[in-house]
C-alpha cells in the first residue's frame, strides 16, 4: 500500500510517500511560498534523484496538483499513475476534545475540525486547505487525519484545566491541550524499543526541543502532563515565543506600548525567546556561537533556556514519583549536545549517570547517553512524524 502523507501549513506543503509495507521512504519534499512571487516545488526521490521547478502556485490545491504531478511524471516520478495511492494522511494541529485519536476524515468530521479553527486559527485552515485539496482532485481516495493534540487527551482534569471561572472553560473550551503529541507519542514507544523496556510500564520524560519546544510526561504509556498549553506559546523558552510569562507583564506592556491584542500576539510568538533574549537569532547554533564570543546576552538566553528545560523535568519527575527515561528530541534535542549535556547536569540525586563522552558530537542518530550503572537512562531519538502519520493512515484504512 502506497500512503501519501500531507504536512500543510499556511504557505508550504511537506510531503513524503510512503510503501507502507517496508516503511520505505519513495519520495519527499516541500513545496514553498505558495501565493507568492517565487513559488517553487523541491522533490527528492529514494534513489536520490532531486529537482526543483518553479511556477506560480496560487493556492493548496494547486501545489498539490504540482506534487502528484511531480510524483507521477516520467523523469522524476515514484508512480506510473496516481491510481497507486492508496490513500492520504493528513497532519493536523488542532483536534480540541473532540478528537482522541487518529480518524478517517469524512464529511461530518470535516465539520468538527472546522469548530477547531478558533483554538488554531493559524494552523487548522491550511491543515483543512490540504484535506479539501485531495477531495477535489482524488476524491476516491480515503483521507486520514492525524491530530497533535490527541496524544495528551489522556491528560486529567486536573493537568489540564486553567484556574479560570469554570464557566469559560465550558463557553470555549478553553483549556491545555498540548501539541507535539505525535513526536511525543513516537519518540516515547521508540525508546522502550530501543532499551528493550515494556511501555506500559515506564515513567517517561521527553523533550521535544526545537524552534518549537515542549515537553511531556508519559505515565504507563499515556501522557500525564506537557508543557504546551491552548497554544503553543506556554511551556519552555523557544525560538521566538516567550514560554511561560506572567499574564501581569503582557497586560502592563500592552498599556506602557499602547498595543492591542494582534501586536501582542506578535510579540509574545514571534519576537520572543531565545531570540528575544539573545539579540542574535533564533537558531540555537548562532547563539552558542555568538555566546562562545563573549556575548553575555546570548549566554543569559542559553542559561535560561536550559534551566527552564531542566525545572520541567524536575516537576514531571515529582508529578510522576520517578522517572525510568529521558527522551531527547527535535532540532535541538537531537543535534545539539551542548544543550543535552547542560539539562542532564544536576540530576544525580535521582541516579542518573550522564555519559559526557557519548554524548560528544553526537548528531540524529538514536543513541543511550547514559552509563551503564545509571538508574535513569538519556537517550536521543530522532522523531518521525511522518512515518507515525503513514502507519495510522495504513490501519485506519485496512480496518476501515
Amino acid at each position: 500500500m502506497k500512503i501519501l502523507v500531507l504536512n500543510c501549513g499556511s504557505s508550504s506543503i511537506k510531503y513524503q510517500l510512503f510503501n507502507i509495507e517496508d516503511e520505505e521512504i519513495l519520495a519527499k519534499g516541500i513545496v514553498q511560498k505558495i501565493g507568492m512571487n517565487g513559488s517553487f516545488l523541491e522533490n527528492k526521490r529514494s534513489d536520490g534523484d532531486k529537482v526543483k521547478l518553479e511556477g506560480e502556485i496560487l493556492d493548496h490545491e494547486s501545489g498539490i496538483g504540482y506534487i502528484l504531478g511531480v510524483l507521477t511524471s516520467e523523469q522524476h516520478g515514484s508512480l506510473k499513475s496516481l491510481d497507486e495511492i492508496d490513500a492520504v494522511g493528513h497532519r493536523v494541529v488542532h483536534g480540541g476534545e473532540e478528537f482522541n485519536s487518529s480518524v478517517l476524515i469524512t464529511n461530518e468530521v470535516v465539520k468538527k475540525m472546522e469548530e477547531c479553527i478558533d483554538l488554531a486559527p493559524l494552523h487548522n485552515p491550511p491543515n483543512l486547505k490540504g484535506i479539501y485539496s485531495m477531495q477535489e482532485l482524488l476524491p476516491s481516495v480515503p483521507q486520514v487525519g492525524v491530530f497533535d493534540t490527541a496524544f495528551h487527551q489522556s491528560m486529567p482534569a486536573w493537568s489540564y484545566m486553567y484556574a479560570i471561572p469554570y464557566s469559560l472553560y465550558e463557553k470555549y473550551g478553553l483549556r491545555r491541550y498540548g501539541f507535539h503529541g505525535t513526536s511525543h507519542r513516537y519518540v516515547s514507544k521508540r525508546a522502550c524499543e530501543f532499551l528493550k523496556l515494556n511501555y506500559e510500564n515506564q515513567k517517561i520524560i521527553t523533550c521535544h526541543l526545537g524552534n518549537g519546544s515542549s515537553i511531556a510526561a508519559i505515565k504507563n504509556g499515556k501522557s500525564l502532563d506537557t508543557s504546551m498549553g491552548l497554544t503553543p506559546v506556554e511551556g519552555l523558552m523557544m525560538g521566538t515565543r516567550t514560554g511561560d510569562l506572567d499574564l501581569g507583564v503582557l497586560l502592563y506592556i500592552m498599556d506602557k506600548e499602547e498595543i492591542g491584542t494582534q501586536a501582542a500576539n506578535t510579540l509574545i510568538n514571534k519576537h520572543s525567546g531565545v531570540l528575544g533574549i539573545s539579540g542574535v537569532s533564533s537558531d540555537m547554533r548562532d547563539v552558542e556561537d555568538s555566546a562562545a564570543d563573549g556575548n553575555e546576552r546570548a549566554r543569559l538566553a542559553l542559561d535560561m533556556f536550559h534551566y527552564r528545560i531542566r525545572k520541567y523535568i524536575g516537576a514531571y519527575v515529582a508529578s510522576m514519583g520517578g522517572v525510568d527515561v529521558i527522551v531527547f528530541t527535535g532540532g535541538i534535542g537531537e543535534n545539539g549536545p551542548e544543550s543535552r549535556e547542560e539539562i542532564c547536569k544536576d540530576f544525580e540525586y535521582l541516579g542518573l549517570r550522564f555519559d559526557h563522552e557519548k554524548n560528544k558530537g553526537l548528531r540524529s542518530k538514536e543513541a543511550d547517553l547514559s552509563q551503564t550503572d545509571s538508574n535513569v537512562k538519556v537517550v536521543v531519538i530522532p522523531t518521525d512524524e511522518e512515518l507515525v502519520i503513514a502507519r495510522d493512515t495504513f490501519e485506519i484504512v485496512k480496518g476501515s
